[in-house]
């Protein structure tokens, strides 16, 4: 079945679920659109009673909606519970700012008087991947539904359990029928949904390979789309950075999620003077880290997503090192059941590579020396993604002059925190187009419309 709750700890099938069928999938999408001709009207402030009292829910049940996701996908409890309540915090931020955030804008014409508004546009068909069950959904249903859309969703075959809770949980906040509908079908059926002439926006986060077709077909349809795609994300280390407050940043912005974020640091670029010292104390940090059971708060090291994943994520390891990477750290899978992978360190990637282009999306470091600031710019744009990215330096100033050199959507200056709904997210280049969370994630899916009053007669 494409739908399996599999537990990557031990490899055990904990439930599957059918695909809808074709006269089930017409059904949700024509109360989905029935949906909106009424929830387009609703006030804000009734719109926020429903999407806030889905974020309370949240946080109320934020380890039992943990739990559920640490089964589905392995992710270590305790950052299962923090991707909850950020979850919740999205909701909320949502509820409490979209009126403002869409609020008319005064323009100022020459002669009379002009202003920008803002309107739904319809059903959004979103598209969502496993990495974080919870968040990806809430950060589209938040904004998405606080501008007066209504939303079918597909996420993701392994988190089917994930997909039904939040779904449950924006029912039990009084969401009407139709208004967050999830959609478990198959990717035929995907395109039949990006197809219908009652769907008006499509948001995709996942691979490069997906966001091609999804957006293609879009564009065939002329429909608005956004696209969260992958990414390698330069982590530069200056020759003045303080390795006490990078290294512990270097180990999370590697293994959170056991390295499977999109905005993870991937690239480790390290001016010459300082990479030995780095290198060193990265190497024993990681070290450090103990693969056990994600449920328990004490294990530093969780299982990948899928068996398949870590087989995958092997073979990118061996290719890499067949044209001429060297490992220094790891590069095996664990012994013990469960799809567990050692912390991985690669050094010596030649631009000839495939490994130097490729993202490892789980716990593999590529490692690069480099002679001074300019080449690690340099380094750092010479990638076909363009999502995040982050500078370690004692002058903050120099700091912001390479955030704004460096080719991405998103740069962090001795921090990679990215976790606060106030902040945009999203790339460039292979990393993707437009932006969610912040003001700018509600203005995607809107209709922009200029109404103008001038009192003056047509020209002769």
């Amino acid at each position: 079945m494409a739908y399996q709750s599999v537990n990557p700890f031990d490899g055990k099938l904990v439930e599957a679920f059918e695909t809808l069928s074709d006269p089930q999938l017409e059904t949700r999408i024509a109360a989905a659109d029935a949906c909106f001709r009424t929830w387009r009207y609703m006030p804000y402030a009734e719109r926020a009673k429903i999407i806030a009292r889905a974020g309370q829910i949240l946080h109320a049940r934020a380890d039992e909606l943990a739990r559920i996701m640490t089964t589905e996908m392995g992710k270590r409890i305790g950052e299962a519970r923090g991707e909850v309540e950020f979850s919740a915090r999205i909701m909320a931020y949502y509820a409490a700012n979209a009126e403002r955030f869409l609020a008319p804008v005064k323009l100022s014409p020459t002669n009379g008087e002009a202003h920008m508004e803002s309107s739904p546009i319809g059903v959004i068909f979103c598209v969502e991947p496993w990495n974080f069950p919870y968040y990806q959904l809430a950060r589209v249903a938040g904004p998405h539904l606080m501008a007066g859309n209504t939303m079918v969703v597909k996420h993701a075959g392994i988190v089917p359990q994930c997909a039904i809770a939040f779904e449950q949980v924006m029912i039990e906040a009084g969401a009407p029928v139709g208004l967050y509908t999830n959609l478990p079908i198959s990717h035929d059926q995907s395109d039949t949904v990006v197809d219908d002439p009652r769907i008006k926006g499509v948001a995709l986060t996942g691979s490069v390979e997906a966001g091609r077709s999804i957006a293609a077909r879009a564009g065939r349809n002329l429909k608005v789309s956004s696209m969260e795609l992958g990414g390698s994300d330069a982590f530069i280390v200056l020759e003045d950075a303080d390795l006490d407050l990078t290294v512990p940043w270097a180990v999370w912005g590697r293994m959170y999620n056991t390295g499977q974020t999109c905005c993870a640091a991937k690239r480790f670029i390290v001016v010459e003077s300082m990479a030995d010292a780095f290198l060193a104390k990265f190497k024993a940090a990681l070290a450090l880290l103990e693969a056990g059971d994600p449920m328990d708060d004490a294990t530093t090291l969780g299982p990948l997503s899928t068996e398949r994943a870590l087989v995958d994520l092997l073979e990118q390891v061996d290719g890499a090192v067949a044209h001429g990477a060297k490992v220094a750290l790891g590069g095996k899978r664990i012994d013990r059941p469960g799809s567990y992978m050692a912390p991985t360190i690669l050094t010596d990637i030649a631009p000839g590579n495939p490994a130097f282009r490729q993202e490892f999306f789980g716990p593999v470091t590529s490692f690069f020396r480099v002679k001074d600031e300019e080449a690690a710019i340099a380094l750092a744009n010479d990638s076909d993604f363009g999502l995040g990215g982050s500078v370690w330096t004692a002058d903050v100033a120099r700091g912001r002059r390479v955030a704004s050199r460096v080719e991405t959507g998103m740069m962090f200056i001795n921090n990679i925190d990215w976790t606060d709904a106030e902040l945009p997210f999203g790339g460039i280049k292979d990393s993707g187009y437009g932006r969610e969370l912040g003001d700018m994630g509600i203005q995607q899916f809107v209709n922009k419309k200029l109404v103008r009053t001038h009192d003056v007669k047509a020209p002769a």
